[in-house]
């Protein structure tokens, strides 16, 4: 295992590693072997943030995080978060993202992931988990888009897919189609309202600047003014010097200098250059 090397986000490094054992168990799960227990400290969510930090994936607090995710996957593609919990695609996907964000992508576990969600696609395109929390309205008959903007980011490291399949063109126009509708979809109305608009980072939710990033990996997307107008939106955020701006970090990561609120973020504008190197040889209104 290799030591973090000298990182000028140090101070924030050794914070999220402090909470290692919050939930009771090592690697920021519970004794029991909840990894999504304890946000924005679980597991999961701690491993999205080492990974902005630049922590790399054979660091021993990682490795033994990673070792816990793998630990949950099954064989047929969905990950149980934890023992009793349900397999829903929003779960196996926030899990597997993690995965392939510290280079696992092609391991077998990610490869039956990916193969899970392009068989299991939604009529109406995206995903959907199967779960009622605000009843049985028409709308809780439409995919989640969260769920569908996780399975995407998990998507979206298999470069072959990027240009698209049936199951992910049909998420894509799910999506856009999202933009235009902003209406609460899906059984756990995920919508576009304020909160949406607000920018946030490290990516955990349905907003706005995880959207856009997610979307600029698929030319589809890109080539279609729905998305040029999210991404417009997300521009016009940018301060003087073309920096995002963090407006809504959870808030259990306020002690934590790289996603301030209020504040320009290095790591966040980051991303946002990776979105542009993306758009390079499109033609972007």
């Amino acid at each position: 295992m290799s030591p973090i090397k000298a990182s000028r986000w140090q101070t924030d490094i050794d914070t999220v590693l402090g909470h290692r054992f919050d939930n009771g168990g090592d690697f920021w799960a519970s004794t029991d072997g909840r990894i999504y227990v304890g946000n924005p400290f679980s597991t999961i969510s701690s491993l999205g943030i080492l990974h902005e930090l630049g922590v790399p994936a054979d660091h021993e607090a990682v490795a033994g995080a990673l070792e816990r995710v793998l630990e949950a996957c099954r064989k047929d593609g969905r990950i149980r978060v934890a023992p009793k919990a349900p397999m829903y695609p929003c779960y196996t996907a926030e899990a597997a993202r993690m995965l392939c964000r510290f280079g696992l992508e092609n391991s077998e576990p990610v490869r039956s992931t990916i193969t899970y969600f392009l068989e299991g696609g939604h009529e109406g395109g995206g995903w959907r988990c199967n779960f009622s929390r605000f009843g049985k309205g028409p709308e809780t008959e439409c995919a989640n888009p969260g769920a569908t903007l996780y399975a995407l980011d998990v998507v979206r490291h298999d470069p072959r897919l990027r240009h698209g399949t049936s199951v992910v063109d049909s998420a894509v126009e799910f999506l856009l189609g999202h933009w235009v509708t902003r209406q609460p979809l899906g059984p756990c109305h995920w919508g576009i309202g304020t909160t949406f608009m607000q920018v946030e980072y490290p990516f955990f939710r349905y907003n706005l600047f995880y959207y856009v990033y997610v979307l600029s990996f698929f030319p589809v997307a890109r080539q279609d003014d729905r998305y040029r107008e999210a991404l417009r939106a997300l521009q016009a955020k940018l301060d003087p010097e073309k920096r995002i701006v963090v407006e809504r970090p959870h808030r259990g990561l306020r002690r934590l200098s790289f996603c301030q609120k209020g504040s320009p973020s290095d790591l966040a504008t980051v991303r946002y250059e990776e979105i542009m190197e993306n758009s390079r040889g499109d033609t972007l209104q």
